[in-house]
């Protein structure tokens, strides 16, 4: 496909997008800046657990 004409049609497609409204779209910003803090915390606190209980197996079972 030439691409002059496939960018004329990305841009004729991106006018057709309905976007959303600003009183919709901001508390959808702010669930999912929530939603990303929550799951990094909850990974970020396994990631310390699973390292803390290997580092106690190995001191258990004498790993370096």
């Amino acid at each position: 496909m030439n691409p002059i004409k496939y960018t004329k049609e990305v841009v004729k497609e991106g006018k057709r997008i309905r976007w959303p409204k600003r009183d919709v779209l901001f508390p959808t910003i702010v669930v999912v800046i929530c939603i990303s803090v929550f799951v990094a915390l909850f990974l970020t606190l396994e990631d310390l657990t699973a390292g803390s209980l290997i580092n106690q197996l190995r001191n258990v079972f004498g790993g370096n």
